[in-house]
């Protein structure tokens, strides 16, 4: 089994969305550990539905729209890292996280911490908005401080050159392309995006 973790640098990104386009391309499985936030459709429904492919049963599902440690109190109970192993499966798996990187999971554990113990490789994304080189550079820094291995940086949104240029330039990272908002989601509309424009031959050459 190979492993590919997806973060980004802030919620609302749209990494659940690259994460669906990933999966899809790579013919994957996706798995979130941890769901806060049951008002709609959860990632991994809206994962399955866009990529077509297998999702696996969350580690924790949690009622409130909040970081997982204040969801996770509020029905009672805390989350256990030791309770969320990388689960095996046939070919890549594609493990999403929850917000940014410094999102607790519990009163003692971040998410970093979680992807750290895992050990495989990380995928990052941000999002082409005001702001996002200081976000940027901040999570690669915390990711290499981790010991986690960065696969390189996935951009999300309208086209702003010198700005992803820039973040690769200073965080000595690869550039994985730039995934634009698109008008019509849908499971097609998205693959045909994520070839275009996603540099899939760099990911499976981490996965190699």
């Amino acid at each position: 089994m190979s492993a590919l973790i997806v973060t980004g640098t802030d919620t609302g990104i749209g990494k659940t969305i690259f994460s669906a386009g990933l999966v899809q391309a790579l013919g994957a499985t996706y798995w979130k550990p941890v769901q806060s936030g049951l008002e709609e459709e959860t990632d991994s429904q809206i994962v399955a539905r866009l990529s077509g492919r297998p999702a696996l049963p969350e580690g924790y599902l949690l009622q409130l729209p909040a970081s997982p440690h204040l969801s996770a109190e509020a029905e009672g109970v805390e989350i256990d890292p030791a309770a969320l192993p990388l689960p095996a499966v046939d070919g890549t798996l594609v493990a999403e996280g929850a917000g940014g990187l410094m999102v607790p999971l519990n009163r003692e554990m971040l998410y970093l911490d979680l992807f750290a113990r895992w050990g495989a490789p990380v995928i990052l994304c941000a999002r082409t908005q005001l702001g996002t080189i200081n976000h940027t550079l901040l999570s690669l820094k915390a990711l290499r401080d981790a010991g986690c291995a960065v696969v390189g940086v996935a951009f999300i949104g309208d086209a702003e050159p010198e700005v992803e240029e820039t973040i690769c330039q200073f965080g000595k990272v690869a550039y994985l392309g730039r995934l634009p908002v698109l008008g019509e989601l849908t499971s097609d509309a998205l693959a045909v995006a994520f070839q275009a424009s996603i540099r899939v031959d760099v990911i499976k050459e981490a996965l190699a």
